[in-house]
């Protein structure tokens, strides 16, 4: 029963029981990044700028919350699993008007960019899909949030983010999706550094907010995705990695970004030694379930969309999900793919591989809550 799941969570967090609050590692999550931690901003930027949102309808959503409700997935993202498996409640957008943020806030917009927006004004296409939203642009929403929580001295107390897990990010598939558009892959590559940089300073400056635990994705494979498997064709089959069907040098950018990423997370560590920065790993679980789909109980179609418009990808810009013409497979959990961006089911296992490194810094709580497994049961 789809509406179970919801129905737990709901009543599991309204309880108030003592004995959860005194083992509770975090008592709030604050997450930026773009459509892989957006929990409902980019529909209030989209009405703002008057671009239509394919999220905002059916079937969006309907794997676990029954509607749509602003993620680009048919039910929870990452950071919702994380917030359930903390016995925290769904993190809320930001923007939302009505919403309490005492146990944290999402500033994730789909389609944000580390680099600020300017960067990408040169390239035609890009600069009119490119809106405000970039980091440093969240960054101030942050700053702002903080004078409802901390009071209109601005000034939070000290050790108030102590018990605050912070997301940085995913950060950089949109930088580099929007260069392409008007870029050969060797100049993208160039501008690695500059992303990494972007994101690197701004998990510092959480840091001198007063986070003590900032969490740092890399971001997965661009060479699987739908989008640019069907936008990005090699002609050469050598173009293409021979066990997995991805574009090889979108996969190779992809590390390459990794890796520095990890490279920049050290040296903020040690600049930094009262706080904790913890890398998150998005590339090795989506590769494996790429590689090796029936260990997840995922379809042989692995790079294939669950909704979408038809096509060798079922990825189709002119009917894409939400959109007329397109279509939703019997059942979503058997797909990496939703619309060209994950599936609750492929969330959900990533999810677990980032809960297990939280865990070996001992971040979670204790004695651990099996709300994790029961969702998972339920859903």
């Amino acid at each position: 029963m789809k509406l179970l799941p919801c129905i737990l969570s709901i009543l599991l967090l309204a309880s108030v029981d003592p004995a959860i609050s005194s083992v509770r590692r975090f008592d709030s999550i604050f997450s930026f990044g773009d459509t892989f931690a957006d929990t409902g901003n980019g529909r209030v930027v989209y009405a703002e700028n008057s671009v239509p949102d394919p999220t905002a309808h059916p079937p969006y959503g309907q794997t676990f919350f029954g509607h749509p409700t602003g993620r680009s997935t048919d039910g929870r993202l990452i950071i919702d699993f994380i917030a359930h498996e903390l016995w925290l409640p769904l993190v809320p957008p930001s923007l939302s008007r009505n919403a309490s943020f005492s146990h944290g806030a999402s500033f994730a917009v789909s389609a944000a960019t580390a680099l600020d927006v300017g960067f990408f004004k040169d390239i035609p296409i890009a600069g009119m899909l490119a809106l405000d939203t970039s980091l440093r642009v969240q960054l101030q929403w942050f700053e702002s949030l903080k004078t409802s929580l901390c009071g209109p001295a601005k000034a939070c107390p000290p050790g108030f983010f102590d018990k605050s897990l912070f997301f940085m990010g995913e950060f950089g598939v949109n930088d580099y999706s929007f260069s392409l558009l008007g870029k050969t892959l060797a100049q993208v590559r160039s501008i690695v550094p500059d992303v990494v940089k972007a994101i690197a300073e701004a998990t510092e400056g959480l840091i001198h907010h007063g986070a003590k635990t900032v969490v740092v994705p890399g971001i997965p494979p661009l060479g699987c995705t739908p989008p640019n498997l069907v936008f990005f064709p090699s002609a050469d089959p050598a173009g293409y990695e021979p066990r997995t069907g991805c574009l090889k040098g979108f996969n190779e950018l992809s590390v390459h970004h990794n890796t520095l990423l990890q490279e920049a997370l050290e040296t903020v560590q040690t600049n930094n030694p009262g706080a904790l920065v913890v890398y998150a790993d998005f590339y090795t679980p989506v590769i494996k379930m790429v590689k090796s789909p029936w260990k997840y109980g995922l379809t042989t179609k692995v790079l294939s969309c669950c909704c979408g418009g038809g096509g060798k990808y079922n990825f189709n810009m002119s009917a894409g999900c939400g959109m007329p013409g397109a279509s939703v497979c019997e059942d979503p959990s058997q797909y990496l793919y939703w619309d060209g961006h994950f599936t609750e089911a492929a969330h959900r296992k990533i999810a677990r591989g980032w809960l297990r490194k939280l865990n070996m810094h001992d971040l979670m709580m204790e004695p651990a809550y099996p709300y994790f497994d029961m969702a998972k049961d339920s859903a």
